[in-house]
């Protein structure tokens, strides 16, 4: 991958008062903004707009969220069903139809390789298809670059096949018998389903994720969480805000209309469970004696959540439907803590642990020691940087098509009101 001259003279390079890396939702949401008031700017795409919603989820995905949260700037949803869940194609048709709204200087198939600032605070963005430089940049690339395995899995006996959520597009992908799905975020349990679904063999390591109700005295969940402001406050109104960032999502699905997952409900009905992976070596698996707990800590989620909207009903005085009486259905009579793999029929791993973004490319003092961009909202200390699509970027709902935009408006102003700054004072900012 060509490596451009940073010292170039001017002429050797384009130069846009903005530079937006990435075409996902966050990016493309940072132009519509930028478009609207008028701001040159560019937005480079190493893939085509959209690729992770068209090329990296699997055939059965769907929303996890109510399609009427799909709130992009000036297009918010308008389907005929807003309490459904759309499905991967009808995403891909919702996303794509934002982009026709309006019209992006957007440059596909260009790899950023290198961000760099200069003395002056001008960015030099280099790419393999040239070298631009800009006022001000927005990183909106998003937090799913690098999938996540642990380091033991080398040790993993290589007869046991080893796939990651990405790799996985439908059951078909997994060899033939039992697989062993890793983690309990809204990706493994939802693909735990949908193997199960399809009358595969498949077995479950839980970790620590909480869980959510779906339909609640009469409405979503998340119908009531919105109205109670609940997604309304951000990462600074936390306790603890590092801890809050790190947390995994609740699981629950929106397949065929949305339901609830109660792990304890599919071990009643067969599928084996274990707790935390610990370590691999040659066909045997370690797990932590963590099961119980971590299912009662999914619980104990899913009861805050009911408490917090029953409260809320009662505050309010609203006329809502009794609520369904809370049962534990099943418990471990022990906690399996060792395998054999190959005893146990297990012929593949199902790696569903999240994934980490790639900096590596990003030479400006931006990011903490643990790699994390540092900002506030966005906007970072180091004048002229940003960052958009992150989770708890702002509030929940900033990762996500519900709040993206606001942090994309909030984003864009900022920059705006830098150009409209005095050359100088603008430099010192």
């Amino acid at each position: 991958m060509p490596v451009h001259d940073l010292k170039a003279p001017e002429a050797a390079r384009t130069h846009r008062p903005v530079v937006v890396i990435g075409a996902g939702q966050a990016g493309m949401s940072a132009s519509w903004y930028l478009c609207r008031a008028g701001v040159d700017h560019v937005v480079l795409e190493r893939n085509e707009r959209f690729h992770a919603w068209k090329n990296q989820r699997w055939d059965s995905f769907c929303l996890v969220t109510p399609n009427w949260q799909c709130r992009l700037p000036g297009h918010p949803y308008r389907g005929d069903d807003p309490h459904g869940f759309m499905l991967k194609d009808e995403i891909v048709d919702y996303v794509e139809a934002f982009a026709d709204s309006f019209d992006a200087p957007l440059r596909e198939d260009v790899t950023v390789t290198r961000v760099a600032r200069r003395d002056d605070g001008v960015y030099e963005v280099d790419t393999d298809a040239g070298l631009w430089s800009a006022d001000h940049v927005i990183v909106a690339s998003g937090g799913y670059d690098r999938p996540v395995t642990p380091p033991y899995a080398a040790d993993l006996d290589p007869s046991i096949a080893q796939l990651h959520t990405r790799d996985y597009a439908r059951p078909e992908d997994v060899p033939p018998g039992r697989c062993l799905v890793v983690g309990t975020g809204q990706s493994g349990v939802q693909l735990m389903e949908d193997l199960r679904i399809a009358g595969r063999d498949v077995a479950l390591a839980v970790g620590p994720a909480p869980r959510s109700p779906r339909l609640y005295r009469g409405r979503d969940a998340t119908d009531w969480l919105f109205e109670m402001g609940y997604y309304d406050r951000t990462i600074a109104e936390q306790p603890d805000p590092k801890a809050t960032e790190a947390k995994t999502n609740h699981y629950m699905s929106g397949r065929d209309g949305g339901h609830e997952i109660d792990l304890r409900a599919f071990a009643r009905d067969g599928l084996q469970l274990y707790g935390s992976v610990t370590g691999m070596e040659g066909t045997t698996i370690r797990f932590a004696p963590d099961l119980e707990r971590n299912l009662d800590d999914a619980d104990k989620s899913y009861l805050g959540i009911r408490d917090m909207i029953d409260a809320y009903i009662a505050q309010q005085g609203i006329d809502a439907p009794a609520a369904e009486p809370f049962e534990t259905v099943w418990r471990p009579e022990r906690e399996i803590t060792e395998i054999d793999a190959r005893a146990e029929g297990i012929t593949s791993i199902l790696w569903c642990i999240g994934f980490r973004p790639n900096y590596d490319w990003l030479r400006v003092g931006c990011l903490d020691d643990t790699g994390r961009p540092v900002h506030r909202r966005g906007v970072c200390d180091v004048a002229g940087m940003y960052f958009l699509g992150l989770g708890w970027l702002h509030t929940w709902g900033s990762g996500r098509f519900l709040g993206v935009g606001e942090d994309a408006e909030h984003v864009t102003d900022h920059i705006i009101r830098r150009l409209a700054e005095p050359e100088k004072r603008r430099l010192k900012a």
